[in-house]
């Protein structure tokens, strides 16, 4: 847990101190385990990670087993994939 407040500590100092906390969890379950429905109790929230997303305004805590989707690099792969419209064969995909 230690390392959490390290995090924060490091965010703040780097200015984003203010940004709010949106928490990385599974959608079943108040917990982070997706197998105890609704709003279970006397429960521990394990916390393995917290990142920052200053781009899109917030710090976000990883909860569990929660993983996160991969963001697209500033020019997608898919300006580069074409269908050749005689053989409507793809090129471009790897």
């Amino acid at each position: 847990m230690k390392f959490f407040f390290q995090k924060l500590k490091r965010y703040t100092q780097q200015g984003f101190g203010n940004l709010p906390i949106c928490m990385a969890k599974t959608h079943l379950s108040l917990s982070h385990d997706p197998t105890k429905k609704g709003a279970p109790t006397n429960f521990t929230l394990p916390i393995r990670d917290v990142r920052a997303s200053v781009g899109a305004g917030f710090i976000y805590p990883l909860v569990g087993e929660m993983t996160t989707m991969p963001g697209l690099s500033t020019r997608p792969c898919f300006f580069d994939i074409t269908i050749d419209p005689e053989t409507e064969l793809i090129d471009g995909l790897f």
